[in-house]
């Protein structure tokens, strides 16, 4: 069957969702199995659209929930197909359970997370509680800042993934409502330039190869569990990296876009810093340039673009020497430090960085993270830095109502 290109101006004015769905178009995703949940349901009814409008060739296969939704995805990747879908929150925690089936049987799948807290209480607007809860589920994960970002890591995740060195399945996470439900000036590939970058899919151990029959899935139990699990852990730290920086630069090429795994602003000659993700960077780079003008400080802001595989070693180049730096994290880390806290810990640890590094919990449940918040911020790791030691706690919340909260 033949279908219709779609033409598009230079730059479109798309949310965040929006983007994402045009990236799945653009790619001729086969299958895409779904379940709606706010605040991601605009990316997989996109995909519907463009379907029912002969866009694609692909089929839309509406499901009974989030874990049939992968559980269908898990089915159509397995055949041979490329394969996508998007989910939040409590739906992602539905699903969870066949993300670890997903990654263990090396199928290349692309998952759109549009970040959101996790009940209760009841709330469908962003955190990265989502995000967080999946980290370690094998999956390569990308962290888009803005609906430029969404669409763009979609491509790159498709293309990494689907690599026959890699077949690991990839997660592209986006702010909710906040990058999804935002729009914003996005400058798009062609049709034929999307889909020539991320190129025609190559199946790879498919089930409907009937000459070269495979299992997937099988039950290994102590003879070879470690085996595969060991394997699965090494190419995601040993290849998967490479491979990211090769898709990065090829899409540079393409498109005059540069992407880093971990984006580094004003951090040449930084004393202090903030490691954040989301769409917190932009409004943490923002204040840092003011800070600099204004009072003097000479303040830095470090982004995350890939959280998995963490990318320990360029966290350390970009804070080795660092005087104070602030670990946002955007997610309750439920009676531990957070989960950027620790990672950052554990990339300076065996280094010979004097740091002093500060945890601090933010913007649970979709509240604001404010310039003046960050204002603040600054200047209480500029006095850290002058102290040579932390002042306050070493865990804070930021902008929390009521009384006084228990710290580390």
């Amino acid at each position: 069957m033949a279908f219709d290109k779609m033409e598009l101006r230079e730059v479109e004015v798309w949310d965040g969702n929006f983007a994402a769905a045009q990236a799945l178009r653009q790619a001729q995703v086969d299958v895409v199995s779904a379940y709606p949940i706010t605040p991601s349901t605009p990316i997989v009814e996109g995909y519907a659209k463009f379907k029912s409008d002969n866009y694609v060739e692909g089929e839309f296969v509406m499901v009974e929930s989030e874990h049939a939704a992968m559980s269908g995805c898990i089915g159509a990747a397995a055949a041979g197909g490329r394969v996508a879908t998007a989910t939040s929150s409590q739906g992602l925690a539905l699903m969870s359970e066949t993300l670890y089936q997903a990654s263990g049987m090396r199928l290349p799948i692309v998952l759109n997370i549009v970040n959101r807290a996790l009940a209760a209480p009841l709330n469908v607007n962003g955190d990265h509680s989502d995000m967080y809860m999946v980290r370690d589920s094998g999956w390569i994960q990308f962290d888009a800042f803005c609906p430029q970002e969404a669409y763009d890591l979609n491509f790159i995740a498709f293309k990494v993934s689907e690599d026959h060195d890699v077949r690991i399945p990839a997660i592209v996470n986006q702010d909710g409502f906040m990058t999804s439900h935002t729009a914003q000036g996005v400058k798009t590939l062609t049709d034929d330039e999307a889909y020539g970058f991320v190129g025609e899919y190559k199946p790879m151990n498919d089930m409907l190869d009937f000459d070269h029959p495979v299992t997937h899935g099988v039950q290994t139990e102590e003879d070879w569990h470690f085996e595969h699990k060991a394997r699965q852990h090494n190419d995601m730290m040993t290849i998967v990296p490479g491979k990211i920086d090769e898709a990065f630069a090829e899409f540079e090429k393409l498109s005059g876009r540069k992407y880093n795994q971990v984006e580094c602003y004003d951090m040449e000659d930084a004393d202090v810093a903030v490691v954040c993700m989301g769409t917190s960077v932009e409004t943490a780079r923002e204040v840092a340039r003011e800070m600099r003008e204004q009072k003097g400080i000479k303040a830095g802001v470090v982004g995350l673009r890939v959280i998995r595989p963490f990318p320990f070693k360029a966290i350390g180049d970009a804070l080795k020497d660092v005087k104070a730096v602030a670990a946002l994290d955007r997610s309750a880390p439920g009676g531990a430090a957070g989960m950027l806290f620790n990672e950052i810990a554990g990339s300076l640890f065996n280094t010979d960085s004097k740091m002093l590094l500060s945890g601090y919990i933010y913007g649970l449940g979709g509240r604001d993270l404010t310039k003046k918040h960050l204002v603040d911020l600054y200047t209480e790791l500029q006095a850290n830095a002058d102290a040579g030691k932390v002042l306050t706690q070493q865990q804070q919340f930021i902008g929390v109502r009521g009384p006084k909260l228990a710290y580390l």
